[in-house]
């Protein structure tokens, strides 16, 4: 007879009511092994780690904690003598805090591989929404028009005002100048502005200065007076005259025209090279990117695979914690409440009655 019946026995002798059914509580190392080994996943292949196996070897137990009634009897021991019951309790939760200490270690080394596996997750998801991006912005990328036949129509035709107002040139100048090359110098003094890639007769929005009207009217009005004064010499003067305004305007359009066109069919040419890169790009980037988004997901696939293992094992281990923790609880509170009722009862006996009742001789009432 243990301690707690034979002290109900002390107080309820006629009583036919048996000792109450106490909660069942599981032994606390029947689930335990000498070698607990806890469920391992496979080595992560990205992660380079692989989680240590933690083998916990149990202590063996104290008397007293062999059972439930040999703990029900210590707790009644310690109700009937004076000491406290917080060293039992320390020792029971230490006992388990001892026993939980790899599985804490286990969680950890868990949780830590999760992360590690979560940021590699993270990164090639990160790369995926780029390669996203950058296919998306190319796709919608539309190549830019030019004006390429256009500029050389204008080319040709403002080569051919050029050549005409050579020989207009050339035929008036002729009579007075027995060298050809003089013409040439003239034609070309009027008929081109080196200081300008542009006009501005073909620019919009320009800010007219007084230098720069000067250096894109002066030579060509200086060169159609100088040919106006030689045509009168072989002209009337109303032929002279217009003689004079037609080449200074042929000098100031066709030769700016000349000018603008081909600084026009030069970002033309710019043009085409960039949509000829645009589509070289088009044919060689979103092939490779496409497979770079296949192979990444693939590799996404593949560690979500390995962390998969690995979230079922912390499962376990995280299950395997509570239930220590549970047991500990429930054989702290079974503890105490023999320890409370033998105590509640203590004061009511005396000291050869409660000596009698722990050494299990006869009690005289």
């Amino acid at each position: 007879m243990t301690l707690i019946k034979r002290l109900r026995a002390f107080f309820f002798p006629d009583s036919s009511i048996s000792d109450p059914v106490a909660v069942k509580i599981p032994d606390v190392f029947s689930g335990l092994p000498e070698s607990t080994i806890l469920p391992q996943p496979p080595k992560p292949e990205l992660t380079r780690v692989a989680p240590t196996i933690l083998h916990t070897h149990s202590e063996p137990l104290p008397d007293w904690l062999a059972d439930e009634e040999s703990l029900r009897d210590e707790g009644v021991l310690f109700g009937l003598s004076d000491a406290g019951p917080d060293r039992k309790i320390a020792q029971i939760r230490a006992y388990f805090s001892q026993q939980s200490a790899p599985l804490d270690e286990q969680i950890d080394q868990y949780t830590d591989q999760i992360g590690e596996l979560n940021q590699f997750i993270e990164q090639r998801e990160n790369r995926v929404n780029a390669l996203q991006h950058q296919m998306n912005d190319l796709r919608n990328s539309k190549p830019t028009p030019n004006s390429l036949i256009r500029n050389t129509v204008s080319l040709v035709c403002s080569v051919s005002l050029c050549i005409g107002n050579f020989y207009l040139i050339d035929a008036t100048l002729g009579p007075a100048f027995a060298n050809r090359w003089i013409p040439v110098g003239i034609f070309l003094a009027g008929m081109f502005n080196l200081f300008g890639r542009t006009s501005f007769f073909y620019e919009t929005d320009t800010r007219l200065t007084a230098r720069r009207l000067i250096e894109e009217l002066g030579l060509p009005f200086a060169t159609s007076v100088f040919v106006f004064v030689y045509a009168l010499q072989s002209q009337g003067v109303w032929q002279a005259v217009g003689l004079w305004l037609f080449v200074f305007f042929l000098f100031l359009l066709a030769g700016k025209l000349l000018l603008s066109t081909l600084t026009a069919l030069q970002t033309d040419v710019n043009t085409l090279s960039a949509n000829r890169l645009l589509m070289n790009e088009k044919t060689q980037n979103l092939p490779s990117w496409e497979a770079e988004i296949n192979r990444l997901h693939r590799e996404i696939d593949g560690i979500r695979a390995q962390k998969r293992p690995i979230v079922i094992a912390l499962n376990q281990t995280e299950a395997e914690q509570t239930r220590l923790n549970t047991q500990g609880d429930r054989l702290v509170n079974l503890f105490i409440s023999e320890f409370e009722l033998a105590r509640s009862l203590r004061d009511r006996i005396t000291e050869a009655q409660r000596e009698a009742i722990m050494t299990g001789s006869p009690v005289r009432l």
